[in-house]
This record gives C-alpha cells, structure tokens and sequence, in this order.
C-alpha cells in the first residue's frame, strides 16, 4: 500500500481542514488571530498542541480561556494588548463564540487587520460563513480551520494515517472500516483502538482484519460476533437474545447495523462475483470474508439459495433507510426483521 497523502473531507472546499494543518510536518502557524469551526471536537484539541502555549503547562502561564455568552470585548481587546511580563505570546480563546463574532463583528473586523503584537485571539465557532466581510479579513491576513467531522472515506482515510503516522503500521481500508464498525466514529476512541493494535501487532507493521476483533470493542465486539454468526447460522431467535444485550448496554442501533452491513456486505458481493461464473469459494475469499470463515460462509450462501442470497444487499439498504427516518417502527424491531430474514426466511411480512 502506498503512503496516504494528507486530504481535505470535501474536496469541493478551498477551506483548509484541520487533518491537512495537523498532517503537515512543519504546519504554518497562525500569528494573530485563528478561526476553529465545525463540530468535531477532538481536531480541537490537537490543533491547540500544535500551537505553542496553548496547551500543558506552558497554558497556566499564556492563554486565557473566555465564554462567549459572558466576554467582554473590552475585556477581550484589553488582555490582547498587555504585554506578557515573561515575553512569551498572550493568547486568548473564545469559546463557543459564535454570539461574540456577531455581536462584536465590526470589532473584530478591524483587529483582524491591525492585530496586537505577540497577541493571538483565537475564536472558537460552530459556524463561518464565507459571505462576509470577517470571513474574507481572516482569510488574507489570518488563518480559519475547518473542524468538521469525518465520515465515510475520509474518516478511514484518517484512521489508516493515523496508524502509519504515528505507529508506522499498515492499515488497509476494509480494516479501518471493520474498527469503525467495531468502535463507532469517535475520534478520541478509535485512536485509543488503534493504538492497542498497534500494541497487539508489536514489531509487525502491519494491523490485519484478523487482528481487530481481538481488541477492538471488548465485551462488545464478542457478543457482537456471536449475534452475526448466529443470523448466519440460522439461528434469528439466539441473534435476537444478544442483540437485546447490546441494546440494553447502550449500544446504538445504527452503530449495530454498521457491524451487520459489514458483515453481510461480503456475502452479497459474494454472491454477485459467482454470478458471473467465479467458484462460490473463490468468490466469497475474493469478497474479504474473514479466512478462518470462509466454510461457514459457503454454507450459509448454499443454505439460502442464490434467489435469497441476491437479495442481501437490498435488504441492507433498506433497513439503513428505514432507520435512518423512513419508518415509524421500534430500530430494535427493524434489526429484529433483518435479522429473521437475513438468516434465511425472506418472506416475513414487513413491520408496520
């Protein structure tokens, strides 16, 4: 696997994203003032490590923190123009700014360009619009970064970056999508699994599919497995026994559905590569079922028939939909469905 280049979650942005700041070896850092924006909190906290006084011991001494709702801007513009009697940098962050920027947008339209000397302001928002005028200021004399979350390929983009940048370990994608199944999409989290991969694997440098469910989720992950491999197995009624446990513990629903799709993914793309003439068994390595499975797989393909096993993916596609704001009904009771008919009996009438 190559290197995986430093991204920005959309690429129709000209906005620079925190992954992009934080992936450069030598980042530029902002002088005066610094937007944050969006709703991860977590590149937060690493863009503050980057900057220099603004986290650990060094912040007792150089950076005030503010409420939004309760600063001052006189307040604000008076602890950004005293002079640090140690000489180091005085920073001041808003936090949850977004009524400070637009009561005092005139203000700080004018600071932006005539900054305090070793002041930074740093403004903490959910929201930055680009049309108006603070938008545009910050943009040529200051620096704005993007905080938002991360889905989909771009959040297995980061995991995989993360385990090569800071554990030199190789990740490919169908992993990272097996630990985001497993562990959800917290950043704070996933970068604790994978550092106890990276502790799994040892002087590997490489982090398998195989080596993920060994760490990954705890008690979860197991009685997560043990529900999958009974709907596989034919067994709805044991499914449902665990599915309720991990429903009683917390466990999200769509979270629970993110593990069945990855799952139950493989065997419909399976089932598509036999169609076009590969050897079922073949077919279901080629899919990325785990090797340790692939016999259970076989029979449970050869089980339902082709009729059935054709119609996988739809049945995924739905479920996601309906749980996703599509249906009235219980997600408890919509997994219960899935699961009855995944296992075999596609002929359940729909829940109503």
């Amino acid at each position: 696997m190559g290197p995986i280049e430093p991204f920005r979650p959309s690429e129709n942005s000209d906005l620079m994203h925190a992954t992009e700041f934080l992936s450069a070896k030598s980042p530029t850092l902002p002088t005066s003032v610094l937007v944050m924006f969006g709703s991860e909190r977590y590149f937060r906290q690493e863009i503050l490590h980057r900057i220099p006084g603004a986290s650990g011991d060094d912040a007792k001494l150089s950076l005030t923190r503010l409420v939004g709702d309760k600063a001052e801007i006189r307040d604000v513009m008076a602890e950004l123009k005293t002079v640090s009697m140690f000489g180091d940098q005085r920073i001041v962050m808003i936090e949850d700014a977004d009524e400070f920027v637009s009561k005092h947008r005139a203000v700080l339209e004018k600071y932006v360009t005539q900054p305090a000397k070793g002041s930074m302001l740093i403004l903490d928002v959910k929201s930055w619009p680009k049309n108006t005028k603070l938008f545009k200021l910050v943009e040529q004399h200051a620096m704005a970064l993007e905080c938002a979350e991360l889905t989909g390929a771009a959040l297995q983009k980061w995991l995989q970056k993360l385990a090569k940048d800071q554990y030199g370990k190789q990740l490919d994608r169908e992993s990272a999508a097996l630990i985001i199944a497993l562990a959800g999409d917290g950043l704070n989290l996933l970068e604790q699994e994978v550092a106890k991969l990276a502790a799994l694997v040892g002087d590997v440098d490489t982090i398998t599919r195989e080596d993920v469910p060994k760490v990954v989720g705890g008690w979860r992950t197991e009685t997560t497995w043990v529900m999958l491999d009974a709907v596989r197995d034919g067994h709805p009624g044991h499914a449902i026994e665990a599915l309720d446990k991990l429903l009683k513990s917390g466990e999200a629903p769509q979270k629970i559905l993110g593990g069945v799709t990855f799952v139950f993914r493989k065997f419909a793309e399976s089932t598509e590569r036999a169609r076009t003439g590969t050897p079922l068994r073949e077919a279901i390595a080629a899919a990325g079922v785990f090797s340790n499975a692939i016999g259970q797989a076989e029979a449970y393909l050869r089980r339902i028939g082709f009729e059935r096993a054709s119609r996988i993916l739809q049945l995924l596609v739905e479920a996601d939909s309906e749980m996703k704001g599509g249906s009235r009904v219980d997600p408890a009771l919509l997994l219960e469905r899935l699961f009855v008919r995944l296992a075999g009996d596609l002929t359940v009438v729909a829940a109503k």
